[in-house]
């Protein structure tokens, strides 16, 4: 994932509301399975660490993407933020384009001289 993919995942996810708690039992096999399945339908998804859970949001954050096959956006405080790429038909995230270089400079400056002598 690049620096703009992950950037723009980021302003995404700032909308968002968590739609999974890790609280006192941390990571269940039943937890693990639920954020694979949202995951898949979703794509990009937040998950709220609670105060009572004693593992460390970016350890947990590790894990769950690990198991899930999935990659960590970001981990603040605690809140965690997964992305896993849709399959093709369920595809819901559209990149935003970006412009090529060629496009930026339309009056041809690169070229050292005018061609004149």
């Amino acid at each position: 994932m690049t620096t703009k993919q992950r950037a723009y995942l980021k302003s995404l996810a700032m909308t968002m509301d968590p739609i999974f708690q890790i609280g006192k039992s941390s990571m269940t096999p039943g937890l693990t399975q639920a954020i694979a399945e949202a995951l898949d339908a979703r794509e990009l998804i937040k998950i709220s660490v609670l105060q009572n859970c004693a593992d460390d949001p970016r350890e947990l954050a590790a894990l769950v993407a690990e198991r899930t096959r999935s990659e960590v956006v970001q981990v603040i405080g605690k809140k965690i933020v997964l992305y896993k790429e849709g399959k093709d038909k369920k595809k819901q995230i559209e990149w935003p384009s970006s412009p090529r270089h060629s496009k930026k400079d339309p009056s041809g400056s690169r070229s050292s001289g005018s061609g004149k002598a």
